[in-house]
């Protein structure tokens, strides 16, 4: 028997599932509809998440590493080869997720705060993996590889959200030669 002061205990990783849920349908995530999705209150998402930044940004963050991940998994080459089709089948998946494209057009200034700063961690993350991308194709084992890998994901993202910094998509192969150019000095 529930009591007024008894409160449902939702795990982190269960708000942040129901987020991508709902980000997949709608390409946004309004957090009134995820609190009744999940049957809690709107404070208690907030005290479980802090913002609905840091929560699009954990969100965009799993749907990225699942599409990241999928591109390593299908990688055939090694070496720089390696490192840029792993990036040019992450491209080529991010730009046909409806979603994505949806919330960068329609929440713009929301989109390049949690995708480009602290308050989404999507970038620092990105980095960290674009790191762990670089070891494994063999690029480069030594030394520390975060300014590399910094660098190399600003490119990324100069392809990858173009339309948010100049209204217009950048493709890929515009971006090839640059990020080719960065490895071969790794």
């Amino acid at each position: 028997m529930k009591t007024e002061n008894s409160r449902r205990v939702i795990a982190p990783g269960a708000v942040v599932r129901g987020a991508v849920r709902q980000f997949q349908v709608r390409g946004s995530l309004d957090m009134d509809l995820l609190a009744t999705q999940l049957a809690i209150s709107r404070a208690t998402l907030y005290r479980i998440v802090g913002s609905r930044d840091a929560l699009l940004g954990d969100a965009l963050w799993a749907l990225g590493r699942r599409t990241l991940d999928r591109a390593r998994a299908a990688r055939k080459q090694s070496g720089v080869d390696g490192v840029i089709e792993v990036s040019r089948r992450f491209a080529d998946r991010l730009w046909s997720a409806r979603p994505m494209r949806r919330f960068v057009a329609e929440e713009p200034s929301t989109a390049a705060r949690v995708l480009f700063t602290p308050s989404g961690e999507v970038h620092r993350r990105a980095v960290l993996a674009q790191r762990d991308i670089f070891v494994e194709a063999g690029v480069a084992a030594e030394g520390d590889l975060l300014p590399l890998a910094f660098l190399y994901v600003r490119i990324m993202e100069s392809v990858l959200y173009g339309e948010l910094f100049s209204g217009r998509r950048v493709d890929f192969a515009v971006a090839e030669r640059p990020l080719r150019a960065l490895l071969s000095g790794a």
